[in-house]
């Protein structure tokens, strides 16, 4: 089993979604820009959580100015 975990700016915890993949389920693990469209090869998805209340860098509102 491929697994994708996807990468989104603001988002936490998509380092321990690679380390719980390969490392714990000894699975091939690929990390999804969230801007790529081609997931064609991956059996799995994993949308890692994002900050939220209390952040004050405000990762949501960057991730809002990209392109």
């Amino acid at each position: 089993m491929k697994f994708g975990i996807v990468i989104f700016p603001g988002s936490n915890c998509d380092r321990d979604a690679i380390t719980a993949t390969q490392g714990l389920f000894h699975q091939e693990t690929r990390k999804v820009w969230h801007r790529d469209t081609d997931i064609s090869d991956l059996d799995a998805i994993i949308l890692p959580g994002g900050f939220s209340y209390g952040d004050y860098l405000r990762c949501g509102a960057i991730a809002n100015l990209l392109p």
